[in-house]
């Protein structure tokens, strides 16, 4: 797809990627890495997907499952299901954005709570390069393929990861000459740390955002963040305490009143970035756990799709299928009542059209 077309699209994570979530939900019918990949997602997917207006997806995948051993070596019965996967998208009319969603030294997850060594270990860049130089060539004769560097850096110093991300790019570029690069920016794809963001010299590149703000409205009771300030209940908008005792997560703790506006001004420096340079900015995630107060829930992503359209900016919802955040919920007992995924599709039919109007 051209650059200038404003990206609208879905991403599908737990194929390829945090396939161990998947399982930890259903342990007893989980069928196998190979047999879950086969079977997760289909060409009707797909279809539905480009027959209510969306124009791509993103598919994160996560490096453990293609790269085996200390060499890295590439498991090819994972490449031939993931070569598959990316001709049925594309078959449906949908671009592609293949995100490298964990690579070694770096799981953005675990970057919550420690450092990872991805930011100080040469090694780990030199594997994440191996990584990159193999997916690079292997889908250099598909440039409609768009090639994300890493998901959510969470790195301490944006700076460091400025450098680290030419690095990365350099390598990917150097495979793939044609390709459109995705690059994000650091502690989680953050707007804000767009400040310390330096583009790289090359008009084939799109730059990414991920907005889960104000995160302890997002995420409230989350189960995999444990610090008790994100266990509270809050509306949007609403007013949120500050924090008590010392935070058990690096994670932003942001409270006080949060609204539209609020929300809109977070993401201001992602849109100066923008400005100055005259480049394609996306923002590449966002969403809100399918367990907060379903009016709150849709009063925030509706507030959220009026800012990006407001400001022409393109966008990949998070999640299509399950993880909490799914457009479709299957298989989640933890949701199996929610009232919108009550029909036989297990379908946010609401939420989809929220989305697909975006």
């Amino acid at each position: 797809m051209h650059l200038q077309e404003r990206l609208k699209g879905v991403n599908l994570g737990g194929w390829f990627s945090q396939v161990d979530c998947i399982e930890e939900k259903d342990p007893e019918g989980f069928p196998g890495f190979f047999k879950h990949a086969e079977t997760f997602l289909s060409k009707q997917d797909f279809e539905l997907l480009k027959k209510v207006g969306f124009n791509h997806v993103r598919l994160p995948i996560d490096y453990q499952n293609f790269f085996k051993g200390k060499e890295l070596q590439p498991e090819e019965k994972a490449f031939a299901l993931l070569d598959k996967a990316l001709t049925e998208i594309q078959q449906a009319g949908l671009a592609v954005i293949l995100d490298l969603h964990k690579c070694p030294g770096h799981d953005f997850h675990l970057g919550c709570t420690q450092e990872q060594p991805f930011f100080s270990d040469p090694e780990c860049r030199k594997d994440a390069c191996k990584v990159w130089a193999f997916l690079a060539e292997r889908y250099s004769t598909q440039p409609e393929i768009m090639l994300e560097l890493l998901n959510e850096p969470a790195g301490q110093d944006s700076k460091v990861w400025d450098k680290i991300k030419d690095e990365l790019y350099k390598n990917v570029r150097a495979y793939a000459p044609k390709n459109t690069i995705v690059i994000g920016s650091n502690r989680w794809n953050s707007a804000e740390e767009f400040k310390d963001l330096t583009p790289v010299d090359d008009d084939n590149v799109i730059y990414s955002f991920h907005t889960y703000t104000p995160v302890c409205f997002t995420h409230q009771y989350a189960a995999w963040i444990q610090d008790p300030f994100f266990h509270q209940t809050r509306m949007w908008p609403g007013e949120y305490s500050a924090p008590e005792g010392e935070a058990q997560t690096r994670l932003g703790m942001d409270f006080g009143k949060w609204d539209k506006d609020r929300l809109c001004k977070s993401l201001q420096n992602a849109f100066d970035f923008r400005k100055k340079y005259d480049l394609p900015v996306a923002c590449n995630e966002f969403g809100v756990y399918a367990q907060v107060n379903r009016e709150s829930q849709i009063n925030w992503l509706n507030d959220f799709m009026e800012i990006l359209r407001e400001n022409d900016v393109g966008y990949s919802y998070w999640n299509y299928k399950n993880l909490d955040f799914g457009l479709v919920s299957k298989g989640e007992s933890l949701h199996k009542d929610l009232p919108q995924y009550n029909n036989p599709e297990r379908l946010d039919k609401e939420l989809l059209d929220i989305l697909a109007n975006g």
